[in-house]
């Protein structure tokens, strides 16, 4: 049964057969692989994506453990999050979608381009940190957005976070389980 090669950009590969092969018909280790795998530099990455420079609005927003650092530029829509476009950073659309939500009910959704540098917590609390800084860096931008804003609670930390743990307890509040004998 003769051998398949895959050969791809980087890759070139021998696929063994089912089967296994006689001795004198097994390929070379040098045939079997040939591997020039490179990863691709930070700087080639960013390559595709320019990041704005200039003058620039910012605010920090938090949510549970997780810090954004915003900017807002003046641009054409575009959101980056630790130096990556929103929609590859963010793999569910919902959490785009709560990034956006700020600026769609000021009607402002093409006028900045975002920045943002976030750490700690997980991806839903990212997000909404990020919108928390996002309505505080349009407050640097104009006061009179304020009433809106506030209205629709974006300015507002939720102070929840996860509580700790008490002595005695097994979490935070619940008890060691009862045994009778």
């Amino acid at each position: 049964m003769p051998t398949k090669k895959v050969t791809t950009e980087t890759k070139e590969v021998v696929k063994k057969p089912k089967k296994t092969l006689a001795k004198a018909d097994r390929p070379l280790d040098a045939e079997v692989l040939k591997v020039e795998a490179k990863a691709p530099s930070k700087e080639a990455q960013n390559q595709d994506y320019k990041l704005p420079t200039g003058k620039y609005h910012y605010a920090n927003g938090k949510r549970k453990t997780s810090v954004a650092r915003v900017r807002l530029y003046k641009g054409d829509g575009s959101i980056f999050v630790n130096q990556k476009p929103a929609n590859k950073y963010f793999t569910i659309k919902t959490h785009v979608e709560v990034i956006k939500s700020v600026l769609k009910a000021v009607n402002l959704a093409d006028k900045f381009t975002i920045t943002a540098v976030v750490t700690g917590g997980g991806v839903a609390s990212q997000a909404d940190a990020i919108r928390h800084g996002i309505a505080k860096a349009l407050l640097t931008f104009d006061e009179t957005l304020r009433p809106t804003l506030k209205h629709l609670s974006f300015l507002t930390r939720d102070p929840r976070a996860k509580e700790r743990k008490k002595f005695g307890f097994r979490g935070a509040r619940r008890g060691r389980q009862f045994s009778k004998r």
